[in-house]
């Protein structure tokens, strides 16, 4: 791989700690603390990404690069750090935080100019690792690694997975923070981004009054990462601003369509760039409803649920409107700007669902019919995806209990039964409505419905198999997350098993998951 074209101009740029120095500690007016990986003696790589490597200008990969990939005897070249954030933690002020568990190597540039940052995960202490070891273990790094694929795959804003290595050490861990520490096998992960700059960047430099700094960042961002911006002065960043919340919102809409919950949106979670970032204790959604979420640590006041994704990132876009403050300078423009937020949001949102039921167009009283399929749904425990895959099919049924009963979690009495005929008679007049061909609706659905999801449990039983030495499942998931609007395989294509409902890892995660 093209190793030697690393470089780091991150932290030619802005103020640090050049220490070296790992031990946990609050670093003020710095925006990294230069650190090493730990290294590993034997590390074994699991899975590379050839066609990421490819596209990002670093090339094929060969046996001399495993210690890269493992953050170990690094090239001269190579100057590692990690950055210092801040950030809004379940709702509350947490100050500094930090890259806990993620060391950059710096930043890659391709034939086509486009530059990617390249970060492991699980390479050690950092200053920000807030008395934990800054190592990961196989079970979060399996989880890491295919879920970020799976999301680009399926078309949506997120960090990406270069390689995901086996440490050769085992890494002390209490899963489900029940005072029940086991031995895990360690990993490490090499993700990459255009950026992975946070909100919590923004945010610690404004709460220190660090203003100089907070605009040279702000500056960079916006020249890297935003070139559709031309506009000078307060403006820059009112627009800039603007563009960040749009971004947002459009990722949210597109975790809404696919049924994603990521469990934890702390604003040090969230990408200044709109990408999903942060793979914990995330889920794809099985039986639909508003209120799931996957996080144990989110309970049991659900501040991260599904249906509340919208309105955190809201939220948390008012602390970023906080900490630009002092930037744009003008309390209305981002009052007004925050407040129209629900409205593009929403709008963006039931065209998305438009999309997914095969309505040409956004009418009045689709707002009505969306209420009603999101009471049908949960009152019918119908499975999010397997729901719009019979829709597409609904011409071809020929007994709707058996069908139908085949995606709920619960037992469809005649009752139900009676409410799911009434929705599809109004659902098929509401088709007749639509100006476009039969054909042409099919291809929307299935443009945007996918047809296969990273399933909780087919992770679960992943990991299992990667523990005992095996890869089969590990790569057919990953042909399958390649292609998620083909049923490439079937036997993916069906409701959580039940045996999986309460298995730890499967149903309910925690924040070190």
């Amino acid at each position: 791989m093209n190793i030697d074209k690393i470089t780091q101009p991150f932290t030619e740029i802005f103020p640090g700690d050049f220490s070296g120095n790992t031990i946990q500690r609050n670093t003020p007016k710095v925006l990294f603390s230069t650190v090493d990986p730990v290294g590993f003696e034997n590390p074994e790589l699991i899975i590379f990404n050839e066609k990421l490597s490819e596209e990002i200008g670093l090339g094929k990969f060969n046996k001399d690069d495993l210690n890269f990939l493992a953050a170990t005897n690094l090239p001269e070249n190579v100057k590692t750090y990690a950055t210092a954030y801040a950030g809004h933690q379940f709702g509350n002020w947490a100050g500094q935080l930090g890259d806990g568990r993620a060391i950059l190597a710096g930043e890659i540039t391709n034939e086509a100019e486009k530059k990617n940052e390249i970060q492991w995960k699980g390479a050690g202490a950092t200053p920000y690792s807030r008395h934990a070891d800054g190592r990961a273990v196989l079970r979060s790094s399996v989880r890491e690694y295919l879920m970020s694929e799976a999301m680009h795959h399926l078309g949506i804003p997120t960090t990406r997975a270069l390689s995901l290595c086996l440490t050769g050490e085992d890494v002390v861990r209490d899963m489900m923070y029940s005072g029940n520490p086991q031995n895990e096998k360690g990993a490490v992960v090499v993700r990459t981004a255009e950026s992975f700059l946070r909100f919590g960047h923004f945010e610690l430099m404004s709460a220190q009054k660090e203003i100089d700094t907070l605009q040279k960042l702000t500056d960079f961002t916006i020249k890297n990462y935003f070139p559709e911006i031309n506009s000078v002065g307060e403006q820059k960043y009112k627009d800039f601003f603007q563009s960040v919340c749009t971004k947002t919102a459009d990722l949210m809409v597109e975790w809404f369509r696919v049924g994603f919950v990521h469990g934890v949106m702390n604003t040090d979670n969230m990408s200044i760039l709109g990408l999903t970032i942060d793979y914990g204790p995330y889920s794809m959604m099985d039986e639909y409803d508003l209120n799931f979420t996957p996080n144990t640590t989110d309970l049991p006041g659900r501040r991260y649920a599904f249906g509340k994704q919208g309105q955190i990132s809201q939220w948390n876009l008012w602390q970023l409107a906080n900490a630009l403050f002092p930037l744009i300078k003008d309390e209305e423009f981002l009052e007004e700007t925050l407040n129209s937020y629900g409205n593009y949001f929403w709008e963006a949102h039931d065209k998305m669902l438009c999309r997914k039921f095969g309505f040409d167009e956004l009418k009045k009283e689709d707002e009505e019919f969306f209420i009603n399929w999101q009471g049908l749904m949960q009152e019918l425990q119908f499975d999010y995806t397997l729901f719009f895959n019979l829709l597409e099919k609904l011409e071809s049924i020929s007994d709707i209990k058996t069908d139908f009963q085949k995606i709920s979690y619960g037992f469809l009495d005649d009752a139900k039964i009676e409410k799911l005929e009434d929705f599809i008679q109004t659902y098929s007049l509401r088709l007749k409505a639509n100006t476009i061909s039969k054909e042409e609706l099919l291809d929307l659905m299935r443009k945007t419905n996918p047809k296969f999801l990273l399933r909780n449990y087919l992770l679960f039983e992943c990991i299992e198999e990667i523990n005992n030495g095996r890869t089969e499942l590990l790569q057919k998931l990953t042909k399958a997350l390649e292609n998620p609007y083909e049923e490439i395989f079937p036997e993916f294509s069906v409701t959580r098993p039940p045996n999986y409902d309460d298995i730890s890892g499967c149903s309910m995660l925690s924040c070190s998951s």
